[in-house]
This record gives C-alpha cells, sequence and structure tokens, in this order.
C-alpha cells in the first residue's frame, strides 16, 4: 500500500525503507476511441471504416442478441479485424438507475506469476481482486443546484490496499474486522456528497486522488499490472473538501483541503490539493495536480517512531492522440518531503485496433529515496497488454512484463505474465 504507516514506522527504525487524468469509476476500460462529429455523424481524423459496405454488413449480421458470441461465422476474428468492426452487444445492468440513483459494479479475476512491489503481491493463483459495489447520485448543475453523493464498497485482494491505512489502528476501514485473513480484505473508499451549481461543484467526505494516471478501479486502466509510481508515491485517497470549476470546455480548475494522505476522517494532516486540466490543443491535453502541507502523522503523532510528514508531491499528466486510433500518455511524479524523495516518469502507446481490441506498452522508471539522506535506488519495468472485449460487459486483459531493479537489495529482475477478466454490472 502506499506510505503505509506500519511499513514506514518498521522502515524508521531499521533506518531504511522500500517504499489517476482524474478519473471517478467508469465501466468501460480505457480503450482509444474515434470521434465522430456531432452535427453531421460523419466520422472524422482518418476513421473511415477499413473496407467496404458489404463487408460491414457482414460484419454486422453476425452478431448476436447477446453480444457474447463467439463470432466463428461472418463476424469471425479475421473479419473483425479486417473490418475494424466487432459484436459488443448491449450492455447489461444488475441495478440501473431509478430516479437519478444509479448502482453497479465489477468482478475482477486474476493471475500472474512472479509479484510485483505493489498491489500485486499474492502472485501464482487465480485470486478475487475487486469485487466493487457503488452507488451514486450523479449531480446536474446544468440547470442550477444539485445535490448528491456517491459510496463505493470493494473485497478481494486489492482490498487491504485501498484501506484508509493513514488511519490509527481500529478507525474507519483500517481495522481488524476488515481484513478476512491471508491477503484479502474490505474497503470503503469512497463515501462523499456532491453538491453543485452552475460550473462549480463540491465534494465533502472521503474520495479518490485527482493525482496520478492510474487509478485504482479495475474499469479505469488499460493494464491489469500498476505502475510503481502509482503505488508507492502517490496518494489513493483523501478526506476533506474539493472544489471543481469548469471554467470553459478546455479549462478545469480544482482546489481544496484535505487531511493529508489515505486518511478516513480521521486527522492525518493538513495539506492543499489542487490543480489544472487543460484542453491546450484538440489532440493535447495536460493536467497538473499536486498536495502540499502536513501529508502524514507516521505513528499517529506519538510513540517512539512518530513522524510528521512535511512537504509537496505533484503529478504531471499529458495526453497526446498521435492519431485518432493512437494515443501517447506521459506522467511525471515529483515527491519531496522531510522522510523520503521520489520521482518518476511513465509512458504510455495505445492502439485501438477495433471497438473490441486495443494494444498497448507502457515504460516508467521510478527513483526513490526511502530515507532521506540515505541511499537511492531506481526501478524501471516495461509491460505489453492487450485488452480484448468480448462483450460489452466482459473484458481480457493479458500482459507481459519485465522489471528490473539498480541499487535495490532484495528485489530480482524478472518477466510476469499475468491476466484478468473484468466484468461489470
Amino acid at each position: 500500500m502506499k506510505l503505509s504507516k506500519l511499513a514506514l514506522i518498521a522502515a524508521i527504525a531499521c533506518g531504511t525503507y522500500a517504499g489517476n487524468v482524474f478519473a471517478d469509476q467508469t465501466n468501460d476500460i480505457q480503450l482509444v476511441s474515434c470521434e465522430s462529429d456531432c452535427d453531421c455523424g460523419e466520422p472524422v481524423c482518418g476513421c473511415e471504416p477499413a473496407c467496404d459496405d458489404a463487408c460491414d454488413a457482414g460484419c454486422d449480421s453476425g452478431c448476436d442478441s447477446a453480444g457474447c458470441g463467439l463470432g466463428l461465422g461472418d463476424c469471425g476474428i479475421a473479419s473483425r479485424l479486417s473490418c475494424g468492426d466487432c459484436c459488443l452487444g448491449d450492455p447489461y445492468a444488475l441495478f440501473g438507475e431509478c430516479n437519478g440513483i444509479s448502482a453497479g459494479g465489477w468482478m475482477q479475476l486474476g493471475y500472474f506469476t512472479n509479484p510485483t512491489i505493489n498491489f500485486n503481491k499474492y502472485s501464482d493463483r487465480v485470486q478475487l481482486q475487486q469485487g466493487w459495489l457503488f452507488a451514486e447520485k450523479a449531480i446536474d448543475s446544468s440547470c442550477g443546484f444539485d445535490l448528491g453523493g456517491r459510496v463505493d464498497y470493494v473485497y478481494g485482494t486489492d482490498g487491504p490496499d485501498t484501506q484508509a491505512f493513514g488511519n490509527p489502528e481500529g478507525t474507519y476501514d483500517f481495522q481488524d474486522g476488515w481484513r478476512n485473513g491471508g491477503q484479502y480484505g474490505s474497503a470503503l473508499p469512497q463515501l462523499y456528497l456532491e453538491a453543485g451549481y452552475g460550473d462549480l461543484s463540491v465534494k465533502v467526505g472521503h474520495f479518490y486522488t485527482i493525482i496520478g494516471y492510474e487509478v485504482v478501479q479495475a474499469t479505469g486502466n488499460f493494464f491489469y499490472s500498476h505502475a510503481n509510481t502509482m503505488y508507492n508515491s502517490e496518494p489513493f485517497t483523501h478526506t476533506g473538501a474539493l472544489f471543481t470549476l469548469n471554467h470553459s470546455d478546455d479549462v478545469t480548475l480544482y482546489g481544496g483541503y484535505v487531511q493529508g494522505y489515505d486518511s478516513g476522517f480521521e486527522d492525518n494532516g493538513d495539506a492543499f490539493l489542487g490543480g489544472v486540466s487543460l484542453g491546450l490543443t484538440d489532440r493535447l491535453d495536460v493536467t497538473y495536480a499536486a498536495i502540499g502541507g502536513r501529508l502524514n502523522e507516521v505513528g499517529n503523532g506519538s510513540g517512539p517512531f512518530a513522524v510528521t510528514e512535511n512537504g509537496y508531491m505533484h503529478s504531471v499528466v499529458a495526453s497526446y492522440d498521435v492519431s485518432c486510433d493512437v494515443q501517447y500518455i506521459m506522467q511525471s511524479d515529483y515527491l519531496d518531503t522531510n522522510v523520503r524523495e521520489s520521482i518518476g516518469v511513465n509512458n504510455y502507446l495505445i492502439k485501438t485496433i477495433n471497438d473490441c481490441t486495443g494494444v498497448g506498452a507502457r515504460f516508467e522508471w521510478w527513483n526513490t529515496t526511502p530515507a532521506v539522506g540515505g541511499p537511492s535506488f531506481d526501478t524501471y519495468n516495461l509491460t505489453l497488454g492487450v485488452n480484448h472485449r468480448q462483450c460489452a460487459n466482459l473484458t481480457w486483459r493479458p500482459e507481459i512484463r519485465y522489471d528490473w531493479y539498480d541499487g535495490y537489495e532484495g528485489n530480482e529482475d524478472s518477466f510476469k505474465f499475468a491476466v484478468d477478466a473484468v466484468m461489470t454490472f
């Protein structure tokens, strides 16, 4: 987990330790998609069909009503790749929406060889990574004042890493009753109210961070595995108040007060959280997000290993559409506190083949100094992956990953294979 207090206490005692683009949960795995002109419905930016109408008709006719067919006939794999078409069908919802209140979730089952130094540590077995439920009243303040909110619950091997571990032990979801033996546990990563009027809105409560590109939710990332930077340098959640101002179509501003890193309605810090998202061109978007102040109360402010972590952390995410079906994302993180320092650069290249299939690559360099004044080490990883949507609700994400280290004792360079399935409902 990110800066677990218990891990940091042990690290300080030993003198050393090994240390989201803004996104709430979505029900779609990230693929680059072709946009259409809103006025005439014609494809733009080179998104025209790759073959003639007769071929397209053959693909469409092969879709079954459920959308999860094997596609062995006219809509077979070769035809899908050549036509740029696929058979997704219509998504189903277990709960759906009623009177503006929606509910849903997903199940993520996964398997991977060799653990990483982030989420995927329970290797060589099939596991429930995320069993997720949410209920939400989304706000619509375009016509005036509106009030809403959201609650999320997760159970699985990602549960313990998603708890508010910045809290004192035994509070909110960071307690024995939320850990169910082995590597499994539960968490309430979001519990907030939201109010809005016109272009201004505010969240009050416990919510996900606005820092970084990757997110905790399986439905919000292209890759199954996570970057080391995301897990070890960035916060997951905050508790406090966050304002959002949609200044224009190309400018969104964020600002608010939070109780440090990964807190849950307990005094774990006093910090400013804010940033700006800019649409610089039709193809280039840049987001800067930062947190600064008292970030953590290691040891809960008392005891021989109590340390107050003060400092600053930011992420810069740039997303560039190389073409309508190829996207490049670069993220740079910088962390500087009285306890630790780190810097990381992540590069993503994602290619959409059609609505069902995409391929991607990620290269990361992450440098950290776990104890200020101590030695630093570098980690690197290269990940190659595929997203395949078998139907509107089911996505498979196989990948291969190679991690290597420079100066990091206890971790050996290794190849990893991983695959997961994410079923939304």
